[in-house]
């Protein structure tokens, strides 16, 4: 993969030297690798050509459009390859979160709000042709959020299991009205931060950003930071949050943690599975 990589640089950045090459991680859709701790180079793990081409594009397009408009770093891209399905940018510095916990939490829910108040706000018709709108109603949550239980029931603990199983067979909350412009991901995977400094540096993988519920970016963050820090960073979210949003945050979390268990479980992926286990409590409290 190195020698890739180096062939790669030379053609979309010629004259710039390659030092090092590191694996930095996989995901759902891709593969990424740090160069000279300056620059990310990410693959797609799309099969098929023209979707992979496709994505690629839109991506690098994407977070050209982000980068004018969030009032946190985000990855800028410096070179797209969408035949070869690459895409580089530059790093953003920080941690993950869900990996680099920080001692005060609460620190970050400022910028967190901040963020996602610009975010929501974003006019639609500037994020046009970039991301599309995402409204699977709340009964394919809850089938999906099932399949997830069953696939992690065997790592979530006895003591757990009853309050789970009670949402599962609950009916869902009213589906949103209101939809905007949202990360669509906001996991404590994807916040970067200064860990002695307690501060948020970064957002990334824009993979799923959509038009959907702005609550969905809300209810991630109550699952990895707790319901303390949620209301934090509510009271800085320029968007509100009434009765109704605290229940679809509510359905989101415990939607996602188990999705995170799931996951954990299906890939092995410890960070995942013990960071989920952790946030039952507070989730299905």
């Amino acid at each position: 993969m190195d020698d890739e990589i180096r062939a790669l640089l030379a053609r979309h950045l010629p004259g710039r030297p390659v030092r090092s090459v590191v694996r930095l991680g996989e995901g759902y859709d891709n593969v990424a690798y740090e160069v000279d701790g300056e620059l990310v180079v990410r693959f797609s793990k799309e099969d098929d050509p023209e979707e992979r081409s496709a994505a690629i594009r839109r991506d690098a397009d994407l977070l050209t459009a982000v980068a004018a408009l969030s009032p946190l770093p985000v990855p800028e891209p410096v070179f797209a390859d969408p035949e070869a399905g690459v895409l580089g940018y530059v790093k953003v510095p920080g941690a993950p979160l869900h990996e680099n916990p920080v001692a005060e939490p609460a620190r970050l829910a400022p910028a967190l709000g901040g963020f996602l108040g610009a975010l929501h706000q974003v006019p639609l018709e500037r994020m046009d042709g970039l991301v599309e709108p995402d409204t699977a109603p709340f009964t394919e949550w809850l089938a999906e959020a099932e399949d997830d239980y069953r696939a992690g029931a065997g790592r979530i603990p006895a003591a757990a299991r009853a309050a789970i199983e009670d949402f599962l067979g609950s009916a869902p909350p009213p589906e949103p009205r209101d939809l905007v412009f949202c990360h669509n991901d906001l996991g404590a995977e994807h916040i970067l931060v200064d860990v002695r400094a307690g501060a948020v540096t970064g957002i990334i993988d824009w993979t799923d950003a959509a038009v959907t519920d702005p609550v969905h970016d809300l209810g991630l963050l109550y699952r990895d930071l707790g319901p303390e820090v949620f209301e934090l960073v509510v009271a800085r979210y320029d968007g509100g949050l009434d009765e109704a949003g605290r229940e679809r945050a509510l359905f989101y979390a415990r939607c996602g943690v188990l999705g995170d268990i799931a996951y954990g479980v299906r890939t092995g992926r410890r960070p995942y599975l013990d960071n989920a286990l952790a946030n039952l409590g507070h989730t299905f409290a």
